[in-house]
């Protein structure tokens, strides 16, 4: 499908503005910062000014929620320049590299579920090391608490007051590496922190300032000693990830290069995490048409009255995919949505969403198979209107 399948005059008319709008006003209000490791909203409207500073002088200001071509070349560069930076480690996996970014900047959590030494955790800590904030790690037990993971509250005896210790979940990007070895306690320790943005610890509420992002990693065959995540956790996160094997010659230089040097070691910051929320708050005002919204909603509702599926995708699936989608597509040098971007991140958003039927498990079916067959059964919307 032509990745330009509308009027490239005028294909959204017919769409909503105000979202972009709202996004673009509360953009301006100013976040106080966690320390030096925060990353203040102002920081971010500043650097989306300068990403549009190119701009001939005495030319009249466009309206702020329409996204000028210098803003989504200036983010599809930052984009591609992290993206390059993580191919410098996880070598041959541009797709998956490339999902990644996208969830970033569409503000999503990943999962990363795959057969151990192909480098989940590698492609987490190359994430973090590409932009320039504060990162965490926590490596999940059995015996894990959860104000280990947000924090504790704790009695100064010098000043004779109570002070709030903040957790590894306040920083920027954070990896919970083997999630489900943690008890099902700890795991919904994370349930406020991925949708809300916040941690509630002893009746107050703490922000976790922007950008956050958490990037889990599991193992699908070990599962003696372990807590399989419920559906209302693997829900938090937008898409579920897979590495899977090498090929061949990819095999070959990832020995080279980790058996002669340390690619993780030398990896340095391309971008500043100010800059990464400049690129979320760009990612909203991209255009998503009703008849695009609509297909949306259509697809979800087939995950709800197939035979495979007992427990079809919420409108929570449907948030994600779109967002996901507009990310997407800015990264493709659009301002707008169209059905390809929908349909190539429709699966990683979706299928750990679904719950199989016992008849589908019994017969080898996964669920990615079942979104992809699904797919072809919904009608693509062929205008904009």
């Amino acid at each position: 499908m032509p990745d330009r399948i509308y009027d490239s005059a005028d294909p959204f008319a017919a769409a909503d503005a105000a979202s972009g709008r709202a996004a673009d006003a509360a953009g301006t209000r100013t976040i106080t910062g966690h320390g030096d490791t925060a990353v203040g909203a102002t920081q971010a409207v500043a650097a989306t000014r300068a990403v549009a500073a190119a701009r001939a002088p005495g030319t009249t200001a466009p309206d702020s929620t329409v996204l000028q071509d210098d803003e989504m070349q200036e983010v599809a560069r930052r984009a591609a320049r992290i993206a390059a930076s993580i191919a410098t480690v996880i070598l041959g996996k541009e797709e998956v590299i490339r999902a990644c970014v996208v969830a970033m900047l569409a503000g999503g959590h990943v999962i990363v579920e795959d057969f151990p030494g192909v480098g989940k955790t590698l492609l987490a800590k190359s994430l973090a090391r590409s932009v320039n904030c504060h990162f965490a790690r926590i490596q999940f037990t059995p015996d894990l608490l959860p104000s280990d993971v947000t924090g504790v509250t704790v009695f100064n005896q010098k000043n004779g007051e109570f002070e709030f210790r903040p957790g590894p979940i306040f920083a920027n990007i954070v990896l919970a590496d083997e999630i489900n070895r943690a008890s099902p306690k700890t795991q919904s320790s994370l349930l406020e922190c991925m949708e809300e943005r916040q941690a509630t610890i002893d009746n107050v509420t703490h922000p976790i300032e922007p950008p956050f992002m958490v990037i889990a990693t599991q193992n699908p065959i070990e599962y003696e000693g372990t807590y399989p995540l419920p559906e209302a956790q693997l829900d938090r996160f937008m898409m579920r990830l897979n590495l899977g094997y090498p090929a061949a010659e990819a095999e070959q230089a990832i020995i080279h290069e980790q058996t002669s040097h340390n690619p993780l070691a030398e990896l340095r910051p391309v971008l500043e995490g100010s800059e990464v929320l400049a690129m979320t708050q760009a990612v909203t005002r991209v255009r998503v048409a009703p008849a695009l919204r609509r297909y949306v909603v259509d697809i979800l509702a087939a995950t709800r009255g197939q035979r495979d599926i007992y427990l079809g995708a919420s409108p929570r699936a449907g948030i994600a995919l779109v967002r996901a989608a507009k990310a997407l597509a800015l990264l493709r040098g659009r301002d707008f949505v169209v059905p390809k971007d929908i349909k190539d991140l429709a699966v990683r958003v979706l299928a750990h969403r679904i719950m199989l039927s016992p008849d589908a498990k019994v017969h080898g079916i996964n669920a990615e198979s079942v979104v992809t067959k699904l797919l072809e059964t919904v009608p693509v919307p062929q205008s904009g209107g």
